[in-house]
């Protein structure tokens, strides 16, 4: 006989390894298209982080969002989870993540896709998507990413009995990531239009 517990635990880690997969994509697909002059090979960057986002991070947070729904239901009593301060992190901290990436991320990523597929725009940086590549809340979000699932991943497997390990790994996440946007931002600043070599 199947053990329906065992089943849900399994696609609930597949989903994990899915969508951490795909936000390793996603930043490494990022952190190129910040080397990069040629708008073509940007082009070709922001196409990556679309195939790496839409086919490996949203189905992964899918089976995460099913499998981890039933888990809590169906061994936790519902509302039982609630005791549970390392369970409630991870819920609280994932509704967080796929609410952030689902908008904020989601709409700069392909804004940055769209002005940069457009054909007059093809080898030459215009003033919109410089604009846009300088923001620094997207920015932030993105580098936010990895240290927040490595977090709930963290919370998944040390399972604390206080919230003292949530709020220190959130507080450290936030430093991770604002570190990140200024110092990978710094290494690798975007090209202004008089200085655009393949």
């Amino acid at each position: 006989m199947i053990d329906e517990f065992l089943l849900l635990r399994y696609a609930h880690i597949i989903g994990a390894i899915v969508m951490g997969a795909g936000l390793l994509g996603v930043w490494i697909a990022d952190l190129r298209s910040r080397q990069v002059r040629s708008m073509s090979l940007y082009s070709e960057c922001a196409r990556f982080v679309a195939i790496f986002y839409d086919g490996l991070v949203v189905p992964g947070a899918l089976l995460l969002l099913v499998s981890g729904s039933f888990l809590i239901f169906l061994y936790y009593d519902g509302l039982g989870f609630l005791d549970h301060p390392w369970l409630v992190g991870m819920v609280g901290l994932f509704i967080f993540e796929f609410i952030e990436g689902n908008t904020l991320t989601r709409l700069h990523f392909s804004r940055l896709r769209r002005l940069s597929a457009e054909p007059e725009n093809n080898e030459k940086i215009n003033e919109e998507l410089n604009e846009t590549r300088k923001r620094l809340l997207p920015t932030f979000a993105h580098f936010l990413d990895l240290p927040m699932i490595a977090l709930i991943v963290a919370l998944a497997v040390i399972r604390p009995d206080t919230w003292d390990m949530f709020f220190a790994g959130t507080l450290s996440a936030l430093a991770i990531a604002i570190t990140l946007t200024f110092w990978i931002t710094k290494i690798y600043p975007w090209p202004d239009r008089k200085h655009n070599d393949p």
